[in-house]
C-alpha cells in the first residue's frame, strides 16, 4: 500500500511535513503544497507568496498580485520527489501576505 501523508496547518504562514525514513526501499513521492488565500474587497497593492523547500533547499518561490477581490486566491506546487533508502524526506512551506489574508496551508505527498 502506497504512503499517503497529509498537512493541514490552516491559516498559519509556515508548515513542515516530515516522512520518516523506511530502510527497505527507494520512495518516489508525488508532493503537492496548496496556499489559499482571501483577497480584500479593495485589491489595492495586495499580494501572496508561496516557497517551498526539500530537505532545506529552495525549490520554488512565487510571488502574485492577489485577484478575486472579496473571494479567494492562491498558489499551487507540484513536484516528484526521489526519496532513497534509510532517508527521510522534509517538506517546508513558507508564506507571505501583504493585504491578502491567509485560509488554508496544505502539503501532501502520496507514493508513486
Amino acid at each position: 500500500m502506497p504512503e499517503q501523508w497529509r498537512l493541514d496547518v490552516g491559516d498559519a504562514d509556515v508548515a513542515v511535513l516530515d516522512i520518516p525514513p523506511v530502510s527497505d526501499r527507494v520512495r518516489r513521492f508525488e508532493v503537492d503544497v496548496s496556499f489559499v488565500v482571501r483577497a480584500p474587497a479593495e485589491l489595492g497593492s495586495a499580494w501572496h507568496e508561496l516557497a517551498v523547500e526539500l530537505d532545506g533547499r529552495k525549490q520554488w518561490s512565487h510571488r502574485i498580485a492577489t485577484s478575486n477581490p472579496g473571494e479567494q486566491d492562491g498558489l499551487d506546487y507540484h513536484v516528484r520527489v526521489s526519496v532513497a533508502t534509510g532517508s527521510a524526506l522534509r517538506v517546508r512551506a513558507l508564506t507571505k501576505v501583504r493585504g491578502a489574508v491567509r485560509q488554508r496551508l496544505v502539503i501532501e505527498a502520496v507514493e508513486s
